[in-house]
């Protein structure tokens, strides 16, 4: 393993593939934050995403093709896949079967089958194998994991989770498209994440109803979409993923025996990672004002003021390459793994087969 030192260790070499908005947003400068690891090649065809990854990094080295790495196996110590999602699963083939673990994006696959084919083959290969899931590191959800934790809440009856978008124009690019083969649409990318929240918090599902509409002129694919999952131990989540949603509604709501919980607001992480800010260069990186605090509370509406303040959980997202660094450096298993992301697979399956032909889909709990 060649690598550069960071004190007494080495960092570990990292191959990222795509810089678009994954790459270049969300995974460079997440890892350029880790001490542990050092981003050693970006893969990217397009000149315009070449110049920016020089300009961001610039000892960092290009290369046009996935290939170049797979050349280079020996160089390197984690390939970060961050392109389409029809890429995700034969790059993430071909870095296993070069010996290589691998980060993939979210979400792993367009199935549960091709997840599972996948983790066999790393585990087989004796190889890291982890999925992108950073909403995990959300400050609101590490709030609602805590409240779960302290039994503030009692018993949870009903969780309500939103993530709502004002898009009422396309874009366009492949999120967009109506080609299966390019795992478009609202419920493989945001619904990726509210689904692998729900399964974190309260565990495995055994019954998904869901709604998934294609509201905005011209467009091809969902871009509104709701989920109701029945959890094994009772717990009903419903989860709301819209991009048409000129108003928001609280992005969680947690109905407990003994008291809820409702946040307004969305995580700063995102937003600030466009912007250009550094996790390493920001003391209060993922903090938010208390104007912006959830409130705990039974019988009280929450939007005049009654009802307990509760101080948001700092979001964490540097705590995903922090984990992967260690499970490479001590041979644990990752924070997120792929047999985790192919059981939010087969509920984001069993949601568009439910939405498709109006029925509630029986899961067997795992």
């Amino acid at each position: 393993m060649t690598a550069t030192g960071t004190g007494t260790r080495t960092a570990l070499r990292v191959g990222l593939v795509g810089y678009g908005l994954a790459g270049s947003a969300f995974h460079a400068p997440l890892i350029a934050a880790e001490d542990g690891l050092a981003l050693d090649t970006v893969v990217t065809s397009s000149p315009e995403r070449r110049e920016q990854a020089r300009a961001e990094f610039p000892d960092v080295r290009l290369a046009a093709s996935p290939d170049e790495l797979w050349e280079r196996a020996g160089d390197l110590d984690l390939i970060v896949i961050a392109g389409p999602n029809k890429t995700h699963i034969p790059l993430a083939t071909a870095a296993v079967e070069a010996g290589l673990p691998v980060v993939v994006d979210k979400p792993l696959a367009g199935g549960a089958a091709e997840a599972r084919e996948l983790a066999t083959l790393a585990e087989a290969r004796g190889v890291l194998l982890s999925v992108f899931q950073n909403r995990r590191w959300d400050n609101d959800f590490l709030t609602v994991a805590r409240l779960l934790a302290s039994g503030e809440l009692g018993d949870v009856q009903r969780f309500e989770s939103r993530f709502e978008r004002w898009r009422p124009q396309l874009k366009g690019g492949w999120r967009e498209s109506g080609a299966p083969e390019e795992i478009g649409g609202l419920l493989y990318d945001l619904g990726s994440h509210i689904v692998d929240q729900a399964l974190v918090l309260f565990g495995p599902v055994v019954r998904v109803y869901a709604e998934s509409d294609v509201r905005r002129p011209g467009a091809e694919v969902d871009d509104d979409t709701f989920i109701a999952l029945t959890h094994a131990n009772g717990v009903r989540s419903h989860l709301h993923a819209s991009y048409t949603a000129a108003q928001f509604g609280p992005r969680f709501r947690v109905l407990g025996s003994a008291a809820a919980y409702v946040k307004y607001g969305i995580d700063p992480q995102e937003t600030d990672l466009r912007a250009g800010k550094r996790p390493c260069a920001t003391a209060d990186w993922g903090r938010e004002p208390e104007a912006l605090w959830g409130r705990l509370g039974a019988g009280e509406p929450p939007l005049t003021g009654d009802g307990t303040p509760v101080e948001t959980e700092p979001g964490d997202y540097p705590a995903y390459y922090a984990g992967i660094v260690t499970a490479l450096r001590e041979g644990t298993a990752p924070q997120v793994t792929a047999w985790q992301a192919a059981a939010a697979l087969d509920v984001l399956e069993a949601a568009r087969r439910s939405a498709r032909e109006g029925v509630a889909v029986a899961l067997r709990s795992a």
